[in-house]
């Protein structure tokens, strides 16, 4: 009788994601959008840049049709839960590509789905 091979090793675990707090490092970010212009998808890799360098995101306020408007201060890649303090009203793109924005509730900051479908 044969010996039995060793059985495979298990895959070692992805390396960590590194560390995205700017726009630059966040993927996804469409290039040469028109401030203004209609845009389709308020919920998922929202952010742009114009062809002179402003971010961007796609909203649509009020319900009216989705446009690209001046971001507020984007923070890079972030979790949703995560902690934000002192970035109220700022935003981020959550590692699937949903958009964030900080929160403030009952004291405490927090990363929640951006809400501006």
């Amino acid at each position: 009788m044969g010996v039995a091979a060793p059985p495979a090793s298990a895959q070692p675990p992805p390396p960590p994601v590194a560390e995205c707090n700017e726009p630059s490092c966040t993927p996804g970010i469409a290039p040469g959008i028109v401030l203004g212009s209609y845009c389709s998808n308020t919920t998922h890799y929202v952010f742009g840049v114009t062809s002179w360098g402003r971010l961007v995101f796609c909203g649509s306020p009020r319900r009216y049709e989705p446009r690209w408007f001046r971001s507020p201060e984007m923070h890079g890649v972030k979790n949703e839960g995560e902690l934000c303090p002192g970035l109220d009203g700022d935003v981020a793109q959550a590692p699937d590509g949903l958009f964030l924005s900080c929160l403030s509730r009952d004291g405490r900051a927090a990363w929640e789905y951006g809400g501006n479908a």
